[in-house]
């Protein structure tokens, strides 16, 4: 199992090299950030001069190794726009994302793990069909606009929830945002519990339990879905990752003062310090949580530790 984790460690340390030399071109793509610091009629002298203020007039490569080094170091570099240390900022606006992220990942899964099991339950019935419709429903939907139709009917027409905002931190501004972020992860969770369920139910072990006369209800949520439930779990944990990185839309809708937010802003200002920095958290939190759940795969399944060996 050692040597499983610490290939998989490797792995990830090279994923986040080719992500940062990757995520360091394609930021330079948006253009000299010396013209967003300088007013729209600065001569090219003044241009000139910021561009080598922020050490953008030095070879590339030379730059990327400066990035990498200070990075290693924990010096993410310094916003152009509000003119304060990268780290500063996400370190102010990440808890209200992680905050975010996990009231969408509770709606998520106790809204998908009871109907999916019902769909497995009532299979081919209309409980089954309707399930279905959530789920494609879900999956199709653009984020967005699921945000503006939360916000028509619930803020502006009924009047029952706030369109926005943090507020005071009361779970009454949470439930519009986190109902957008993770009505799409329920159609996955959703899809994913039935098809687990279904196919433990026709496993030998859960015949031989109804065959013992043990009751339906333990048949169901003790031995079916306690096993069903491991590829849910381990599939919840990406799907967790895909909500801090999904978080953009939803926190611009919603006004919400997280690092999604934050992201749009910098992409909106061309801030190109905080976007390097922002993408850099995302790959980084996706690679940390992919190898966490390998890892909880390795621990569950002894069938990967001997696939590593051969």
């Amino acid at each position: 199992m050692s040597r499983y984790v610490v290939a998989r460690l490797f792995q990830g340390i090279i994923t986040l090299l080719f992500a940062s030399m990757l995520i360091f071109g394609l930021v330079r793509l948006i253009g000299n950030p010396a013209a967003v610091v300088l007013p729209e009629d600065a001569t090219q002298a003044e241009v000139d001069a910021m561009t080598k203020y922020l050490g953008l007039d030095k070879p590339l490569p030379e730059q990327y190794w400066l990035f990498i080094s200070r990075l290693a170091q924990g010096d993410w570099g310094q916003s152009i726009v509000f003119k304060r240390p990268v780290m500063g900022l996400v370190r102010e606006r990440f808890p209200a994302t992680l905050k975010l992220a996990f009231a969408a990942a509770l709606v998520s899964l106790f809204c998908a793990l009871p109907v999916g099991v019902l769909a497995s339950l009532k299979r081919s019935r209309w409980q089954d069909k309707i399930a279905k419709c959530f789920a494609i429903v879900g999956q199709s939907m653009p984020g967005f606009w699921l945000g503006i139709l939360l916000i028509q009917f619930f803020a502006v027409q009924f009047r029952l929830l706030p369109p926005g905002g943090y507020g005071d931190g009361g779970i009454i501004n949470w439930i519009l945002p986190a109902a957008c972020l993770g009505y799409h992860s329920t159609a996955g969770v959703l899809r994913l519990t039935r098809s687990s369920m279904l196919e433990i139910l026709g496993s030998d072990f859960v015949r031989l339990a109804r065959i013992k006369g043990v009751p339906e209800k333990l048949v169901i949520w003790k031995h079916a879905f306690r096993n069903a439930l491991i590829p849910v779990v381990t599939f919840g944990a990406v799907i967790y990752t895909y909500m801090l990185m999904g978080s953009v839309i939803t926190e611009t809708i919603f006004a919400w003062p997280g690092v999604g937010r934050l992201a749009y802003e910098a992409i909106k200002d061309r801030d190109y310090g905080l976007i390097r920095g922002i993408i850099i958290l995302f790959v980084a939190l996706y690679v940390v949580i992919n190898l966490a759940v390998d890892i909880l795969y390795c621990v569950v399944d002894p069938r990967i530790r001997f696939e590593s060996r051969q």
